[in-house]
Parts: C-alpha cells; sequence; structure tokens
C-alpha cells in the first residue's frame, strides 16, 4: 500500500505545479506527517522534489524534469488517455483518473485532441455499471429484475464475470444461478439491482457465446427507404449492402438470424414509418402489417 502511494504521488508530482502536504494527506487518508516521510523517501530515490514555502506552498517537481517518453509513442499515449477519461467518467474510476494522470507524464506537452469517445450511459440505471463493477471486482452474488426478449419479467440470481460494451448498449454477463448457466443480460431491461454480501467462487472453465453455426441461418431482409428516411436507415444498418435509386431512394439487404421472431428488427422497421418498405421476405410484411393495425386499434376512439 506503501509503494503504491509513493508511486502515485510521484505521478500527481510531475503532472501538478504545486501539491500542499495537507491536500495530499487528505486524498490518500493518511497524516500530513506520513506524507513528509513519503517525501523524504521520493527525494532519496532520486526525484528531484522542490519545496515551495509561504500560503499557496507544497511541494513539486524541478523546472524541465520529465519521465522517458520512450515506452509509448504520443499517438499511444494521447489514445489511450481518451479511451481511460470516458471510462473514468462512466465508473467514477478513481484507480483509472491515477493511470491518466501517469500517462500524461509521458505525453506531449501539447497536443491537439484528434479523438473522442462517449460510452452513452442514459439507457442504464445511473449507478447499474458502477454497482456492477464493484460486484464483479469482489465477486459479490447480484440480484435483479429483467424484462426479456417476450417481455416476461423474472428475477435472477447471477455471478458477474465482466460488462460489455456494444451495439450502443450496455451488457452484463455471468452465470445466472437461476438458469443454472451462463447469460448475458442489456442493462437497459435490468431492474431494482442489489448487490448481496455472498460471495462466489469463478467456475474453472468460462464456456464461450454459442455461435450461429454457419450463415445459411441468416436470411436477407430487403427494404426500399424513401429519401425522408436515409439518414436514419443508415444509422441503423451502416454495414449492409445499399444500392442507391435514380430517384434518390434506397434499397438495403440486411441478413439477419431469423427475422420472424427478431422482434427488435420489427420495432427499427416500424420506427421508420412510411419511409421504409419491407419487399422481402412476404411473412414479415404481414407481420408488420399486423402489428400496424394492432397499433390502429389503440387509436380507434380518439
Amino acid at each position: 500500500m506503501k509503494l503504491e502511494r509513493l508511486i502515485s504521488i510521484i505521478y500527481k508530482l510531475l503532472n501538478h505545479d504545486v501539491l500542499s502536504a495537507s491536500m495530499l494527506a487528505e486524498e490518500f487518508q493518511v497524516s500530513q506527517r506520513t506524507i513528509y516521510r513519503d517525501i523524504d523517501v521520493i527525494c532519496a530515490a532520486g526525484f528531484p522534489v522542490v519545496s515551495y514555502q509561504g500560503t499557496n506552498g507544497g511541494y513539486g517537481m524541478m523546472d524541465g524534469y520529465k519521465m522517458d517518453k520512450s515506452l509509448l509513442g504520443s499517438y499511444d499515449v494521447n489514445s489511450l488517455i481518451t479511451v481511460l477519461r470516458s471510462l473514468s467518467t462512466v465508473f467514477e474510476d478513481e484507480r483509472a483518473q491515477g493511470t491518466i494522470e501517469r500517462l500524461q507524464t509521458i505525453g506531449p506537452e501539447h497536443h491537439v485532441t484528434s479523438l473522442s469517445v462517449d460510452l452513452e450511459t442514459r439507457r442504464t440505471e445511473p449507478d447499474a455499471l458502477r454497482h456492477l463493477r464493484t460486484a464483479i471486482t469482489r465477486r459479490n452474488i447480484v440480484r435483479f429484475d429483467y424484462i426479456n426478449a417476450k417481455n416476461e419479467c423474472t428475477t435472477r440470481d447471477m455471478e458477474p464475470l465482466r460488462l460489455h460494451f456494444k451495439y450502443r448498449n450496455w451488457y452484463i454477463y455471468g452465470f445466472c444461478r437461476t438458469r443454472r448457466d451462463y447469460r448475458e443480460f442489456r442493462l437497459s431491461r435490468l431492474m431494482n439491482l442489489f448487490v448481496t454480501q455472498e460471495t462466489f467462487q469463478p467456475h474453472q472453465e468460462v464456456p464461450k457465446k454459442a455461435a450461429l453455426s454457419n450463415q445459411a441461418q441468416l436470411e436477407d431482409v430487403v427494404i426500399r427507404v424513401g429519401t425522408e428516411a436515409l439518414a436514419e436507415a443508415m444509422d441503423q444498418f451502416h454495414q449492409v449492402d445499399k444500392q442507391f435509386h435514380a430517384d434518390g431512394s434506397m434499397t438495403m439487404r440486411i441478413p439477419v438470424y431469423q427475422p420472424l421472431e427478431a422482434r427488435w428488427l420489427w420495432t427499427i422497421l416500424l420506427g421508420f414509418g412510411s419511409g421504409a418498405e419491407v419487399l422481402e421476405p412476404p411473412a414479415l410484411r404481414e407481420i408488420l402489417k399486423e402489428q400496424l393495425q394492432n397499433a390502429l386499434k389503440l387509436y380507434e376512439d380518439v
């Protein structure tokens, strides 16, 4: 613990002009006397720490002193800093912030940021990500209510293993004790999260997620998109075959696993309104037609 504190103090001094002993003591939850001893140890190790007197006094590194920058190039350093900043904001992770400070000491002094990462969390419970990450680190069982794709609500007990960010959403993966198997849950459908005090031991082997056995299980969904829905359709299906037509419309060919059961796909297609029409498969056209008719019934008396 002392060594970790000493290393953190060194990097803080490298990234700040002057830091007071009281400020360092408060951050590391130690006494100012301990900070004085730490500074003595850092000086003895060969780091040129300078003491500044006065009201705004404290400690800092000698002007011009920098860490060796040969470990990583400036591009690598700045890319890592950008990603870590986003993670530290999402998780309020002090360790990530500490890593950023260490990286800044070997980064260029003057750099214009060319990369920005925003890990959107509006679709999740505000504290769910932080609570789940803590549970993963401490190996605590978590309990939550979950709405599945069939709109059924169940209560799950889970051994959380890792968080994923994909398809613009956060997911938690782990061993579901309720189903006695590994499962992945989308955080936007998760409610009433509770981190228990019960801990678990990881299983010897974490099975890989079952993949589609072959591409033959994918079926093409062909849609014609009008000019008023081009941008939205390209946002939703940006890596598919597209064919533009003289009138400005576009045909998309979207490979989907079991499209007649893919309710997520129905939602997207219906969201285009009159801006898109399903051409194939015919059975999907009938499903969407039925969905629209059911929706209209809700407004018959309006």
